[in-house]
């Protein structure tokens, strides 16, 4: 069998490419959703109307006709079903013909190139918003999920994005096609409609990845708080990935939550204290630094644990006496779990000690020390911080 994946481009019809056009006269079936195929209910095509690729490949599979066209809107290779058709057709001669994306569209008519773009989509799931715009001068959001442009507006406007503009396009293609441009707080209220894409201009975005943050830029309290360099150092050797989760238990102000956050944008950071000031805190700090990706839950570990996703990294701070437990719950989520510990007292380090020597994890111990220097009159005086020991545990090299 023949099969043609098809991107129709924006509208369905008039957006098709040449090549396009001529493929879907040539297939004898015509497959995709019921907006897709109106066009060609004239055409004496035979016609399925359908979405799903599992769906989609059964019925191509017992299909007796010799040229089949699944029609995709938008481009096959802009967060398509074409990707898992693919895998699904695998036998059949399969051509992929490209269509005009929602991106370039959208691109064309604000007049903003996307070549350094960050592409979300929010098509049917949850994702982060506030991250991805703080890190990136240009984000394009796919919406159409549970999160409309004006939810999306009413997000953004909650954290500090001072010369933030947002464009939402909705309809494209269509006679009723709206393109908007203005500041997030503009369209919180904004009627959903069915058909949106968000592109966000971000002039102040960060170029580069914040780490050791100083310790006055976050909001202080009396809780303590794991100082710069020392979480600079214990943030960077559990070699966190973009779409990790993580922990952060015994969170003080959420400074370490933070720097973890700005490491794993397409991930999720779960932060933990049994100190409400500690979890209003690490609360402010997050809004503060634009971090929409971190969860702060109050209570003592690892009675609070049994309904967070496993982690692939934990950091743990502040362990109230339950550290061995606590390594016990992270390694039954996630046998290949990255930890980091800290330690100020001998006590927690022999505690770290034996609990990853019972456990059979390799592990590593550090001490250090911080001088900074400050002056007062004609001298410059060493001001010492107390050493602090980093145990580091790597379950993946686990010996069994």
């Amino acid at each position: 069998m023949k099969i043609y994946l098809i991107g129709t481009g924006i509208n369905g019809i008039s957006s098709l490419t040449r090549e396009a056009a001529d493929a879907i006269d040539q297939a004898e079936l015509l497959i995709g959703a019921e907006r897709m195929l109106e066009s060609y209910r004239q055409s004496g095509k035979e016609l399925f109307s359908c979405s799903r690729p599992v769906q989609i490949a059964d019925y191509l599979s017992q299909s007796q006709i010799q040229t089949a066209a699944v029609l995709l809107s938008g481009d096959c290779s802009f967060f398509s079903g074409a990707k898992t058709l693919l895998e699904l057709l695998e036998g059949n001669t399969v051509s992929v013909i490209p269509g005009i994306s929602s991106v370039s569209a959208m691109c064309a008519r604000i007049g903003i190139p996307y070549e350094d773009m960050k592409f979300v989509s929010l098509h049917g799931k949850h994702a982060n918003i506030a991250i991805h715009t703080a890190l990136n001068r240009y984000c394009f959001f796919l919406l159409g999920g549970n999160v409309s442009a004006s939810e999306l507006c009413s997000r953004l406007s909650a954290y500090p994005f001072q010369q933030l503009t947002v464009h939402i396009a909705s309809d494209l293609g269509y006679p009723n096609e709206s393109v908007l441009s203005g500041k997030p707080e503009d369209y919180t209220d904004l009627p959903a409609r069915t058909l949106e894409v968000v592109v966000t201009d971000n002039p102040q975005h960060l170029k580069y990845i914040p780490s050791a943050i100083p310790d006055d830029s976050f909001i202080r309290g009396s809780k303590p708080m794991t100082k710069a360099e020392v979480r600079c150092c214990a943030v960077a050797a559990l070699q966190i990935e973009t779409n990790s989760i993580c922990w952060d238990i015994g969170c003080g102000t959420g400074s370490v939550s933070v720097e973890m956050a700005f490491r794993c944008p397409d991930g999720h950071v779960y932060a933990f204290d049994l100190s409400n000031d500690a979890v209003c805190l690490t609360n402010k700090n997050a809004q503060k630094f634009c971090c929409d990706h971190i969860s702060v839950i109050e209570g003592i570990c690892p009675d609070i644990l049994a309904d967070v996703p496993p982690p692939d990294r934990v950091f743990i701070g502040g362990s109230s006496g339950k550290l061995r437990q606590i390594l016990q719950k992270a390694s039954e989520y996630n046998p290949n779990v990255r930890v980091m510990v800290t330690a100020v007292s001998l006590e927690t380090v022999t505690e770290a000690d034996e609990s990853f020597r019972q456990m059979r994890v390799p592990y590593h111990i550090r001490q250090i020390g911080v001088t900074h220097m400050k002056r007062i009159g004609n001298h410059t005086m060493p001001q010492v911080q107390n050493p602090i020991f980093l145990i580091e545990g790597d379950f993946s090299c686990k010996d069994f």
